[in-house]
């Protein structure tokens, strides 16, 4: 029998109220941990959705401290050379809100940002977020509404970080899926090369 839940009762009586620490762990300024944390993380999940309610999920990554500490209460983050199919930035244009998920490689808890967004084309901190020659052509600009770490069950549960657990690779290249799955005009000796080694060293251009 497949059961719905279909209320906001329903979902409290099935998994409970939070513990209090977790129900009162939300706060709106940065603390200064907050900012350790974002200098030491690398990489950052953003979720996006637009007015229609269609999501999307972008991966930001970048050298250690990427998003850029403007204020207690501001952080920005840069766009890289990518696919440009800006399905977050359309998301934003249409509705500002924005969820950010900051990772730092062997932790396994986060730091979680809640916010309004706007994208910017420039301004004068666009300098501080040079890499590699790459001075960035937008950043989101995110002014925080919530902010708090989230617990490490996921992490553990999954031994994302435990080399020893992880799987032999189950699935073909990243060229070998593009041919199977997206069925490109390119062969897949073409796509091969574009994937092999040089494709670390075109990451900002």
């Amino acid at each position: 029998m497949t059961v719905e839940i279909t209320s906001a009762a329903e979902l409290t009586e099935l998994l409970g109220t939070p513990a209090p620490r977790a129900a009162v762990k939300e706060r709106t300024t940065l603390h200064e941990r907050d900012r350790q944390w974002l200098a030491a993380s690398p990489f950052c999940l953003v979720a996006t959705a637009g007015a229609d309610g269609s999501c999307d999920v972008s991966p930001k990554g970048d050298p250690a401290g990427f998003a850029l500490v403007l204020d207690d209460r501001t952080i920005a983050i840069p766009e890289r050379p990518g696919n440009r199919r800006a399905d977050g930035y359309r998301n934003i244009l249409a509705n500002p809100h924005v969820g950010l998920i900051f990772l730092i490689p062997g932790r396994t808890d986060t730091l979680r940002i809640n916010g309004r967004a706007r994208l910017l084309s420039d301004a004068p901190w666009f300098d501080e977020m040079v890499v590699k020659g790459h001075r960035p052509v937008l950043a989101v600009v995110v002014e925080i509404e919530q902010i708090f770490y989230h617990c490490a069950k996921a992490f553990l549960r999954s031994h994302l970080w435990q080399p020893e657990t992880w799987p032999v690779d189950p699935l073909p290249s990243r060229a070998r899926l593009i041919k199977e799955v997206e069925a490109p005009a390119e062969t897949l000796t073409e796509l091969e090369r574009h994937y092999g080694p040089e494709y670390a060293s075109k990451l900002y251009v």
